[in-house]
């Protein structure tokens, strides 16, 4: 069974770059040029900071449509 992990990711315009943070994942806090970037990132660090095998993990990513489409 999978385990829902809700991270959300904001646009940094001053550093060009998506910052994501989880409420769900202590700890998390990473930054990415575009959002397949931090799609790619996000299952490795995820499973290190929980211990927890990337396949029993979904990350739903929420984006603010006020951070603009960038990547």
């Amino acid at each position: 069974m999978q385990h829902a992990i809700l991270v959300h990711a904001v646009w940094d315009p001053e550093a060009s770059v998506f910052v994501a943070e989880s409420n769900d994942v202590p700890g998390l806090v990473t930054e990415a040029a575009t959002i397949e970037a931090l799609r790619e990132k996000l299952p490795g660090m995820i499973e290190e900071l929980l211990d927890t095998p990337s396949g029993e993990i979904e990350i739903r990513l929420r984006i603010p449509a006020a951070s603009g489409s960038k990547g």
